[in-house]
């Protein structure tokens, strides 16, 4: 491997390694995008550009503008979109694949080798009669949520930027067209294992196998405490990598409810085999506090409620599981290798309310009264009042900070929020007297630096939407200097932390692209 690029680089610099493309024919199709009409920058983000190594004006490098738009092919690249399946709302879907995202291959950046893609890029043999294109709706939404999951310092794929155009896009209205160009370090999903393995084509799925143990390579020696993974057989690789999947999703699902983040198409083929956040659709951060709360108004049976996610994601890895049954002879040990997940998510999800609630770790003598309880009693008070999830923690942060000066009297901010205030008064009880053992103010700069000030609300993204219909991008620009350090106060941006408008409450929020 060639070893990463040095920073402020500009993109004609970046060294084209396509290690995706070299996997051969069965994987994926060669093919171009289709052009758009007078395409136009729209937004960037700063902070993936820094990271990866890029010129601060990258994007006024001639040719840019016309590769990032699918207008032209950056030299180097290999454009090309991958076949896969998937289970779709707990069926199986058979074949999909990149309907309407073309990867036009990896380079080597400063933070290692990463796939750059374009979503909304024209019909692929993947699009099923589709268009192959994105809405400027749509792509602005995943655009900020992308960066804002990274900013909170949830693992997710990248954006990089959005170009727009007036090309017409029918979904159920007319709309235009926009061009998102979205990084990771892979984009393989579940649903690529699932496909190879449902067409019975064994020696697909080892290359593919291979192809992720070779992106996984320095993570997998931690998991297992070796210097090398020479000593081991394919199999147990395979077995390895398994238990690190598990394990990543454990701490995903963990962050993903600590931060109130419902995804709504927690479908197999939106799966990223690395454990990123991947395919922001119908998202959602949640307002008033439900575990039963649905995002997706496409999901009539609340398959991918909030409340259910942890759950999802081990019958997802359960089909990935069986996907590499047949390079793993002994089915018990990928049950015993999945199990892992159901270990190890009470665990990451006491760790992230610990940390919301400015606590450390309990010694032994204390597990009679774990945290847990702490944390299950606050969210049965806040999910009874319908209470507004980030503002109470937050809320909750800003009061314990002042609880050494103010005592009791600090938290009548946070009563405010209740209706009927008895419960919390009772919790808080049990509350304060955990935090006699604490350091109160270290407590609270915990906690200001794990509850967020900002998280991207439906209507702030609508209001962006909007904007940027008629022409005008600042409210992206805006939204995304708060959501890039969202524990961080922003002075003036006070209403993006605000209760929602009654508004909000109308917004529907479906598959629709």
């Amino acid at each position: 491997m060639s070893k990463p690029q040095p920073s402020s680089l500009k993109i004609s610099e970046l060294n084209w390694i396509n290690r995706f493309a070299q996997l051969g024919d069965a994987f994926s199709t060669r093919l171009t995008a289709t052009a758009v009409p007078n395409p136009q920058w729209m937004a960037f983000s700063s902070n993936l550009s820094h990271e990866m190594g890029l010129q601060d004006d990258w994007m006024h490098e001639p040719g840019v503008l016309d590769a990032l738009s699918g207008n032209a092919v950056f030299k180097g690249s290999e454009p090309l979109a991958s076949v896969y399946s998937g289970h779709q709302f707990g069926h199986w879907a058979g074949q999909l694949g990149d309907g309407r995202a073309l990867c036009l291959g990896e380079v080597l950046t400063r933070v290692g080798p990463l796939e750059i893609q374009l979503k909304g890029a024209g019909p692929t043999p993947y699009s099923r009669r589709a268009d192959g294109r994105a809405v400027l709706r749509s792509t602005v939404r995943e655009f900020l949520c992308s960066e804002a999951m990274a900013g909170l310092g949830i693992p997710t794929t990248r954006a990089l930027c959005m170009v727009s155009s007036p090309l017409p896009v029918y979904r159920e209205e007319l709309e235009s067209a926009a061009v998102l160009t979205r990084v990771a370090p892979s984009f393989v999903r579940f649903g690529h294992f699932e496909h190879f393995a449902s067409v019975q084509n064994k020696a697909a799925l080892k290359t593919l196998a291979q192809f992720v143990l070779d992106l996984s390579q320095e993570n997998l020696m931690k998991h297992t405490n070796l210097s090398a993974l020479d000593g081991l057989s394919f199999e147990e690789k395979c077995l390895a990598f398994l238990e690190l999947t598990a394990i990543n999703y454990a701490k995903l699902m963990s962050q993903w409810q600590g931060v109130g983040f419902c995804h709504g198409v927690m479908n197999t083929d939106n799966m990223s085999i690395l454990g990123l956040t991947i395919d922001y659709g119908p998202f959602q951060f949640m307002d008033a506090f439900d575990p039963q709360h649905i995002c997706n108004h496409s999901d009539h049976e609340g398959r991918y409620r909030y409340a259910q996610q942890p759950q999802i994601a081990y019958w997802n890895l359960f089909c990935l599981g069986q996907a590499f049954a047949s390079l793993i002879e002994d089915t018990d040990k990928i049950v015993k290798a999945l199990s892992l997940f159901k270990t190890h998510l009470p665990l990451e999800i006491e760790r992230v309310y610990q940390s919301k609630l400015g606590l450390l770790e309990l010694s032994s003598a204390q597990q009679d009264k774990p945290d847990s309880s702490l944390a299950e009693g606050i969210l049965q008070v806040l999910a009874q009042e319908r209470v507004d999830y980030s503002i109470f923690w937050r809320k909750l942060s800003v009061a314990v900070g002042h609880y050494p000066l103010l005592a009791r009297a600090a938290f009548d901010g946070v009563n405010e929020l209740f209706l009927d205030a008895r419960g919390f008064q009772l919790w808080l009880d049990g509350y304060l007297d955990r935090l006699k053992s604490e350091n109160v103010e270290a407590s609270a700069q915990r906690m200001l630096k794990s509850n967020p000030k900002f998280v991207l609300r439906n209507h702030l993204c609508e209001i962006a939407i909007q904007a940027a219909k008629a022409g005008d991008n600042s409210e992206i620009e805006r939204l995304m200097k708060v959501l890039s350090s969202p524990f961080d106060e922003h002075p003036g941006f006070e209403s993006f932390a605000d209760h929602p408008p009654h508004w909000a409450q109308s917004l529907s929020i479906s598959c629709s692209s």
